[in-house]
């Protein structure tokens, strides 16, 4: 069974495997790739502009269409949304989907507070069949991505100020052990450093995905 994962841009990602469509972090304004295709399950990991747009969701929605987001989130989406608190963990069709933390605790507001505080979005590991995704969501290096067992393929932010930077991130995917990373939520840092790091101390593939462009997971 081949697995699709289209890069929309920024943090956002199409995965399609058997019959099922599945959408990440779909952007509310421009730089990504626009897509009309239905979804069979959409996830958000936070509220922010740059990952989250409730017309998008709708646009891509269909009756039966399952989506899974943070509190913050629910009422702007409105219907029927699911939220899964960091550990926890459901199952849509055949396709596992557990939350993890996602926080910032390196990388601070000038109020002081973190641009992602403990307990404000998630990442989230997606089983299908044997094999699993990783999306980060925005965090810094933390220390449960030390314990998320088999991933096949990690979708990692390497674009530092509300992010890990590209060392951070090399270091994470070093813990994580994944066979492929794909670096996402790059800004201005050159994904080209990322890949050196990483590959320069590894066996892990560093695939660096253009707008559009797919990684095929087999």
């Amino acid at each position: 069974m081949a697995i699709h994962i289209k890069f929309l841009g920024h943090a956002g990602f199409q995965i399609k495997a058997e019959r099922a469509v599945i959408y990440i972090d779909l952007r509310k304004y421009g730089g990504v790739v626009e897509t009309t295709e239905k979804a069979d399950l959409v996830l958000v990991t936070h509220s922010h502009a740059d990952h989250f747009s409730s017309e998008k969701i709708a646009k891509i929605s269909k009756k039966d269409t399952i989506v899974i987001a943070p509190k913050k989130c629910v009422s702007k989406i409105g219907g029927d949304v699911k939220t899964l608190q960091p550990g926890e963990e459901t199952v849509v069709g055949s396709i596992g989907v557990k939350a993890i933390e996602a926080y910032n605790y390196k990388r601070f507001r000038p109020s002081g507070k973190p641009w992602h505080p403990k307990g404000y979005g998630v990442g989230y590991l997606i089983s299908i069949g044997d094999k699993t995704i990783y999306h980060a969501g925005d965090t810094d290096f933390t220390p449960e991505m030390r314990h998320l067992g088999h991933v096949d393929v990690a979708l990692l932010p390497t674009g530092d100020k509300y992010t890990m930077d590209n060392s951070e991130a090399a270091e994470a995917t070093l813990a994580i052990n994944p066979k492929v990373v794909v670096p996402m939520h790059c800004w201005d840092t050159d994904p080209e450093g990322f890949k050196k790091k990483v590959e320069d101390t590894s066996n892990i593939r560093v695939a660096l995905l253009e707008k559009g462009e797919e990684y095929q997971l087999t």
